[in-house]
């Protein structure tokens, strides 16, 4: 009778726990999904990265481990944000051919900047790609929703560099490799063209949204769009090495 007792009376601190967990960071968890609605596709609903988030803030409780550094809210954003973008990538709603374009953009950049020996330019790209300016632009448009959530993932197909620090204690190797990974894309970002990395220092320093920032460059928001995307895939054409 006592273990039934003893069980019964371990159900509800977990529903408390998990309640107070909730009640506690769930401002966190609307902070990251109003600041991500801005960047996916009309389709997603704020309801949806908040539920998702919600999943990820549990299972960032039970599995934070203070030991390892962080505090729980850094590490529990690191894992709300993962799960919402997890959910989102399961709907698949990107079309494969933007995708392709996608990867074409990241191999024309590379392209034209080993040939020049200095950053592509918009008219270099498009040239490389076989178009016109107003095409490209079209493409980096596309590209918007895919690139903008997924700026972590420079390297495709592998797992967001931030989640890396979640799961098992990792091999040394493998904490070698992430962190020569983190030095080469903080060299590659601190070597974009200005206005791009001014756009991504807004964009996930400042957490400024894209209107925000094409009212202080002088920009539309959907040029905005434009210059984040093309750094994401200058940075992914400049990371190609790590795939």
């Amino acid at each position: 009778m006592s273990s039934a007792r003893d069980f019964l009376a371990e159900r509800e601190d977990s529903k408390d726990w998990a309640r107070q967990t909730v009640e506690k960071y769930a401002p966190l968890v609307n902070r990251i999904a109003r600041h991500l609605l801005a960047r996916m596709p009309a389709n997603v609903q704020v309801d949806d990265l908040v539920q998702s988030g919600m999943i990820g803030l549990l299972d960032a409780a039970g599995k934070y481990d203070k030991t390892k550094g962080a505090s729980f809210e850094t590490y529990a954003g690191i894992r709300i944000q993962g799960a919402m973008l997890d959910e989102v990538r399961k709907g698949d709603w990107t079309p494969r051919s933007v995708h392709r374009k996608s990867r074409d953009v990241a191999k024309a950049i590379q392209k034209v900047e080993a040939r020049t020996g200095r950053h592509a330019t918009d008219k270099e790209i498009a040239g490389e790609l076989n178009t016109d300016l107003d095409s490209y632009y079209h493409i980096l448009q596309d590209a918007t929703g895919t690139r903008l959530f997924s700026f972590d993932e420079i390297s495709e197909g592998a797992d967001p560099v931030l989640e890396m620090v979640d799961g098992d204690l990792p091999d040394p190797l493998d904490n070698l490799q992430q962190n020569r990974f983190r030095q080469e894309l903080a060299k590659s970002i601190d070597a974009l063209p200005e206005r791009e990395k001014l756009v991504l220092s807004l964009y996930y320093d400042e957490e400024l949204n894209l209107k925000e920032i094409g009212e202080i460059i002088g920009v539309s928001e959907s040029r905005v769009s434009q210059i984040h995307s093309q750094a994401a895939l200058r940075l992914r054409s400049r990371m190609s090495q790590w795939r």
